[in-house]
């Protein structure tokens, strides 16, 4: 990337902040341009510092990561955010991705990872720890009730909601398997093009603001 990447650090314990700072700042053209100790004081930083990418701990004082995505979302401000916690139970990593996190990592972390993820984040690409990504497949596969799914990765959609075409359901059954769009164009024997049309479609016609959205939204529909 050209421009650098303009990072918010949030988590309570002044030693982690730290370890962040040292571990990306001015690696790759990231830059570290604010602290935060709880989501109170990262939503006064965002407004003032409007950092391309956030780094953000779950469990704080004040105001939790969650509150603070969710604060985030209803105020419309873009910074990407990445979650980076020790904490990656189901309920974490969903209520997290449903409020507009583009990553979600923990704090185990190599530093290249963090790294990554912040570069990704600031291209809006998805990231996640291996494990998280071991988690989110297990729920895909279970479906919306926990009924497994077929195993054949391209098996024929179930039938798109209401007001969705069958071309766009496609679409998004294989974004929630984890397909690039290029692959999906592949599968489908359509251009990338044609594919992002379809996925803007999708995002309004969900109402989501991004491919994990999107995936998640798919999956509670049942595709």
């Amino acid at each position: 990337m050209d421009a650098m990447v303009r990072v918010l650090l949030v988590d309570d314990e002044a030693l982690m902040r730290a370890g962040l700072a040292l571990m990306i700042d001015g690696a790759h053209g990231i830059e570290v341009v604010g602290e935060a100790a709880d989501g109170r004081a990262a939503l006064e930083q965002i407004r003032a510092l409007a950092p391309d990418v956030v780094l953000l701990d779950i469990r704080m004082p004040r105001m939790t990561g969650l509150e603070a995505l969710r604060a985030l979302q209803e105020e419309g401000l873009p910074a990407r955010v990445v979650v980076l916690t020790a904490f990656d139970t189901e309920e974490f990593l969903l209520d997290a991705l449903r409020a507009g996190a583009v990553g979600f990592l923990l704090k185990d972390a190599p530093p290249q990872e963090v790294v990554q993820a912040v570069l990704d984040a600031a291209e809006d690409r998805p990231r996640f720890s291996p494990d998280v990504l071991t988690r989110l497949v297990a729920l895909a596969a279970a479906g919306p009730a926990g009924a497994e799914v077929a195993e054949e990765p391209h098996a024929a959609p179930s039938a798109a909601p209401a007001g969705i075409t069958e071309r766009e359901w496609e679409v998004g059954r294989l974004v929630a398997q984890g397909l690039a769009n290029p692959e999906i164009g592949e599968a489908l024997f359509m251009s990338v093009a044609t594919v992002k049309t379809h996925l803007g479609r999708l995002y309004h016609k969900l109402q989501v603001g991004n491919r994990v959205q999107l995936a998640i939204r798919v999956l509670e529909l049942g595709g």
